[in-house]
């Protein structure tokens, strides 16, 4: 065999380097490397993954409460449109028969004194 290289079916094995390196045997060191780098990486991979799903669990939970706050602040604002809506009546009615807004001397301008110019030096 020419270059150096080993016959077919030999005992060495040869690692997959990048192009242009040369290859160097496999020695069993490096197989337990690889083998211990593979599973740190699937471990790695497994705890990456759950930690993403529990995100998108607490996402979800966190989507569904703001749901649940949604639907309950519409519920409250529909009861308050009605209240205001009933107090705008009840006090057109008042208005109607009310002794003060319907007294002429109640429209006479009273002078008040201006706030700015009670702090003001004379």
């Amino acid at each position: 065999m020419s270059q150096g290289l080993p016959a077919a079916g030999s005992v060495l094995q040869r690692s997959v380097t990048a192009p242009g390196n040369q290859l160097q045997p496999q020695s069993p060191e490096d197989d337990d490397r690889k083998v211990r780098r593979r599973e740190k990486n699937r471990v790695a991979a497994q705890r990456s993954r759950k930690k993403q799903t529990q995100k998108a669990d607490k996402l979800h939970e966190e989507y569904e409460c703001l749901e649940q706050e949604n639907t309950m602040l519409r519920r409250e604002i529909g009861k308050l449109t009605e209240e205001l809506k009933h107090l705008s009546e009840a006090l057109k009615e008042h208005e109607k028969m009310c002794p003060l807004l319907l007294c002429p001397m109640n429209f006479v301008p009273v002078p008040r004194p201006d706030p700015v110019a009670s702090c003001l030096p004379r």
